[in-house]
């Protein structure tokens, strides 16, 4: 699974690092770190994370590695592999 999160629009509320800390670790009172492959025994945790994040910073991207074609929930929120 892929992450990415918009640091300009996350507040350091850190939700995230505490639901999934193998994953979002707070640097000082307002910068993110994480991991943009994030394994997928983390899975749920993040899914976690990303639901909780005040100002929905995080995007978990579940494209369909072996083809380039993206996953079904993903395809059902509109996005494209050519985006």
């Amino acid at each position: 699974m892929r992450l990415v999160v918009d640091l300009n629009r996350c507040q350091g509320y850190a939700q995230c690092a505490f639901l999934a800390p193998d994953v979002f670790a707070m640097h000082g009172d307002e910068g993110l770190l994480y991991d943009p492959r994030a394994e997928e025994a983390h899975r749920a945790r993040v899914a976690q994370a990303a639901a909780a994040c005040p100002v929905q910073a995080i995007l978990v991207d579940e494209l369909d590695l072996e083809s380039g074609a993206p996953s079904p929930s993903a395809a059902a929120a509109g996005e494209t592999a050519d985006a």
